[in-house]
């Protein structure tokens, strides 16, 4: 807002509004804070002007109007996984722009930038088709894939962001682009699997598969008595499962509360959970391994049409206040000594409530697509991830948590994943995402095509690479 004078400033929504479908809002305004409110609250945005867009022209009207006024711009879908939190500037919220188009010859959809995975699922489904979603159905599948996007059908179908075909996004310059392979390959690179940074995605075409049911859901043992063979045994057993099952571990105390089910409260639960694209008959054979642990409290493991896949992680949908961390691993995973030492300090007497996950990759995870994009470490064998709340204790607790957990593997780590950082990172964290040469041509793209640093209040809003 340098140089701006408040009577600029003031002035400067009134002709917003005149060139927007949607709404324009600024604080004391009814909607303001409904519109800054997302899935992560404990970084709520306070910009000077909301654009509520409900189409492209209302995007690029917002991003003309931050370049002429000078004022840093952020983006919010559903607020998720919220980076740095706006102080000031405009703030574009898409969650209004929800459109979706199935194409089922083609076997692809068009998707518009506020639609949230489970939408999309729904909609795929009626024709036997499925999108590379994640876990959570809540999710916006734009911000998802444009930062990679490590799905439920992953080990079989590789990255979200491998299977995006076209993107249009708004540039700094105001500029509504239809961005391809062909159109613009090295911007189409870095848009998938960068992260952000580089403009205003309003739309994009993906990639569906032909997917209509899995053989899936969770397992849950009492981890408070086998957390530790739980993960070293589903460990084990992931180097020789096919391609077609992506897996994952999670361990979590549950309060002793009435919302709770009985067999669950109060206790520290370790969870498996499994989506198998191939049949009944052999998921079954495949998860018998794992039944045989012990100390089994519920078994959800069924054949499941794939509209129903959000029963798989069964996360829970109530906007939240949290932090999180992640390392990827290689091949190798975690030897004894270290998965004792993570569950120790992870576990149910840690100072702060430890949400701590381990994901199966490899598979098509590790094979790049037909068209290259910016998705790094490749190589990976497992994504190790923590998450815990955030209100008592306070941050810097979390953050110091945290760093004890994932500390043992820090060594080995290869790197970060953008889908599983919440909250602002220091330069260190955001660089470990990308590779250094995949870091060098993401931060040339930036000074490229945002040589002012309008697009800000993402995970690079740190300064490290992309901007």
């Amino acid at each position: 807002m340098a140089g701006k004078s408040d009577g600029a400033r003031a002035a400067a929504p009134g002709a917003l509004r005149d060139a927007v479908r949607g709404s324009v809002l600024v604080p004391g305004d009814e909607q303001y804070e409904q519109e800054c409110a997302g899935f992560q609250t404990g970084d709520g945005h306070r910009p000077d002007v909301v654009v509520a867009a409900r189409t492209p022209q209302d995007v690029r009207a917002a991003v003309d109007h931050a370049r002429q006024h000078g004022l840093p711009l952020a983006v919010q879908a559903t607020g998720h996984g919220l980076g740095a939190p706006a102080r000031g500037g405009v703030l574009v919220s898409t969650r209004h722009m929800t459109d979706v188009r199935i194409d089922p010859t083609a076997r692809t959809a068009w998707i518009q930038a506020g639609v949230r995975a489970g939408d999309l699922v729904a909609q795929a489904a009626r024709h036997g088709l499925a999108p590379v979603n994640g876990s959570a159905p809540g999710v916006g599948v734009v911000s998802y894939a444009l930062g990679g996007g490590v799905g439920l059908l992953g080990r079989e179908f590789g990255y979200a962001a491998d299977h995006v075909r076209r993107i249009d996004i708004v540039t700094a310059d105001a500029r509504l682009r239809q961005v391809t392979a062909r159109s613009d390959p090295e911007l189409f690179w870095g848009l998938r699997g960068g992260g952000g940074g580089l403009g205003v995605v309003t739309g994009l075409e993906i990639e569906l598969v032909p997917v209509e049911r899995i053989f899936g859901g969770r397992l849950v043992f009492d981890g408070g008595l086998v957390a530790e063979e739980v993960l070293r045994v589903w460990q084990k057993w992931t180097e020789s499962v096919p391609d077609e099952l992506t897996s994952a571990v999670t361990l979590l105390p549950m309060p002793d509360v009435p919302g709770v089910p009985a067999p669950l409260r109060g206790r520290y639960l370790a969870q498996v959970h499994l989506a198998f694209s191939g049949s009944r008959d052999e998921g079954e054979r495949l998860v018998e391994p794992l039944r045989d642990i012990g100390s089994l409290l519920v078994d959800e493991v069924r054949e499941l049409p794939y509209e129903e896949c959000a029963s798989v992680f069964s996360e829970p949908d109530t906007p939240h206040s949290y932090r999180s961390a992640n390392v990827l691993l290689g091949p190798e995973g975690l030897s004894d000594s270290a998965l004792r030492s993570v569950l120790t300090a992870a576990g149910p007497s840690a100072e702060a409530m430890c949400v701590l996950s381990m994901r199966h990759l490899g598979g098509a995870f590790s094979r790049a697509p037909q068209v290259p994009n910016a998705v790094s470490y490749r190589d990976a064998g497992y994504l190790l991830y923590v998450l815990s709340p955030v209100s008592d204790p306070g941050e810097d607790v979390v953050r110091a948590l945290h760093e004890r957990v994932l500390a043992p593997v820090g060594d080995r780590a290869l790197g970060r994943s953008t889908n599983f950082l919440h909250g602002p990172q220091d330069q260190g964290t955001a660089r470990a995402a990308y590779a250094d040469e995949v870091a060098a041509r993401l931060a040339h793209l930036k000074a490229e095509y945002d040589p002012q640093g309008l697009f800000r209040f993402n995970l690079w809003d740190t300064g490290a690479g992309r901007g």
